[in-house]
């Protein structure tokens, strides 16, 4: 098999390969995944490398109910205020040392503890967490956390080697080379071109993963990624575009795989964090409206989307139980939002929008400066890699972002972080403690219709105040070449490899 050279807008991608490559699986992904220590990740595709390469407490399977993983069983306590699982005594993490409840104590500790952690928020209800025996983790939580279990489902509950985090440097020597107990072990990164993993043969479930070697090959622009899927460069490609959906289907050496998901596109407006905020237009309620008015989500459904970019107002999917029918999705009002700006004492906006350096980001955002232009908005792009603007907005270093969120299974992981004052997603700093005082209420209540009126309650806020925006729910398009066999995409989006193979032949 030889894998073509592409060239497009002068970018060239393209690597050489050869038979020894017969069971290396190439993914080919829409950006670079900012750091790959899952305490302080917050990309979705560093999510789907992880998913090889960092097992975790327990995960969700294709119905989205909670499955053992490094844990084999848990139970809370009468008061659920004591979670206690019971782990696995045959994981080794790749350095070769053993996990047991007190590796795990160590990475929920530092989870918590550590300044830059991005999981202090999702853990924020963990009073303490005990390794009574090597085989049993207890975690204490301060109230009834609905969340928990989910939070541990995700990179809150992944474990790496703590002998990988010892050291005053191991913030940044986590991130650069991971160490943790998945069935692929890391190899090595070239920022912007490749990640490489290769087979761990200790993994306890060794036997069901069939590939030697990964390769997770950041390509943003989506014509070369389908190309070199189609070329045989890649085996599977993730967020094709909908344009594209039908020559895919016409193709006899391709086979498309796209699942619904939990999550969604928004833009998020930087209402008060640092120097920025304070001359952003976009920190004026009233412009935040007005801009919503503007935005036809149908429009950006049918012209980009292909009909599979359904519109959202809010963070919940349409199969959630939490989706509510009081917010129903705002139709362009041109009129309106220019009398919305008036009263705001303004008759022209300008402002930047920042997003991610990919095609489809770069098509929204072209058609969302032509809609904003019909009310007065003067909206300059700012294309950027996407984990780069990432850190910038955590900085305030932005006016309006658009961004997506890979979505989660507990309601809670779709907006808690996002919107409340200390959330650690809340770039935009926005805080109304009333909204705070509902949704960490919500956390403790297990009754789905009682949480569910305290998110509707909150939303309402939200909805007027708008710190951000939902475009619409992110679906998950995969594409394989027909030689990738048992292959099933899950909704929250992650590439399990577990079972599958190359076609023999």
């Amino acid at each position: 098999m030889k894998r073509i050279t592409m060239a497009l807008g002068g970018i060239l991608l393209g690597v050489a390969a050869t038979a020894s490559f017969a069971q290396t699986l190439r993914i080919g992904m829409q950006e670079d995944p900012d750091t790959l220590d899952p305490a302080r990740s917050r990309t979705y595709v560093a999510r789907m490398v992880f998913a090889s390469l960092c097992d975790k407490l327990v995960d969700t399977n294709a119905k989205l109910e909670f499955v053992p993983r490094l844990a084999t069983s848990w139970s809370w306590s009468a008061d659920n205020k004591v979670l206690t699982f019971k782990l696995r005594d045959d994981a080794v993490f790749h350095d070769g040392t053993h996990f047991d409840a007190a590796a795990a104590k160590a990475n929920l500790d530092r989870d918590r503890t550590m300044p830059e952690s991005m999981r202090k928020g999702e853990l924020a209800s963990v009073a303490q967490v005990d390794a009574p025996n090597p085989t049993t983790l207890v975690i204490t939580v301060k109230q009834p956390d609905a969340t928990l279990l989910a939070q541990l489902s995700d990179r809150a509950g992944m474990m790496l080697s703590p002998k990988s985090f010892a050291g005053a440097d191991s913030a940044s020597t986590v991130g650069r080379h991971p160490v943790c107990s998945g069935p692929y072990k890391f190899v090595e990164r070239v920022q912007n071109d490749r990640i490489v993993l290769e087979k761990f043969d200790k993994y306890y479930d060794a036997g069901d993963y069939h590939f030697q070697k990964l390769v997770f090959m950041p390509i943003p622009d989506t014509t070369v990624r389908l190309q070199n899927l189609r070329s045989g460069s890649i085996d599977i490609l993730e967020r094709l575009n909908p344009s594209d959906v039908a020559q895919v289907k016409a193709d006899p050496n391709l086979v498309f795989k796209p699942v619904t998901g939990l999550g969604f596109q928004q833009f998020m407006f930087n209402t008060n964090n640092g120097p920025k905020s304070k001359t952003n237009p976009f920190a004026n309620k009233l412009v935040r409206q007005a801009f919503e008015l503007t935005i036809d989500r149908d429009a950006i459904n049918k012209v980009i989307g292909g009909g599979i970019f359904v519109p959202a107002q809010q963070p919940f999917p349409l199969a959630s139980p939490y989706y509510s029918d009081k917010f129903p999705v705002t139709k362009p009002d041109i009129a309106k939002a220019r009398a919305l700006l008036k009263q705001a004492g303004m008759t022209t906006v300008k402002a930047e929008l920042s997003f991610g350096n990919n095609t489809i980001a770069s098509s929204t955002a072209e058609m969302v400066q032509a809609m904003a232009a019909q009310a007065g908005f003067q909206i300059s792009l700012r294309p950027t890699e996407y984990a780069a603007m990432l850190a910038d907005d955590r900085k305030g270093n932005f006016q309006v972002d658009m961004r997506g969120w890979s979505g989660r299974v507990d309601p809670d992981g779709n907006i808690y972080n996002f919107v409340t004052c200390g959330g650690s997603l809340n770039d935009g700093k926005y805080c109304n403690p009333e909204v705070d005082k509902l949704l960490k209420e919500a956390r403790t209540v297990p009754d789905t219709a009682k949480r569910k009126a305290l998110y509707d309650k909150a939303q309402a806020i939200l909805q007027d105040e708008l710190p951000s925006m939902y475009t619409y729910y992110q679906p998950w398009p995969f594409v394989v070449r027909k030689k990738v066999q048992g292959f099933d995409p899950f909704p929250d989006g992650m590439i399990r490899l577990k079972g599958v193979s190359f076609a023999k032949g």
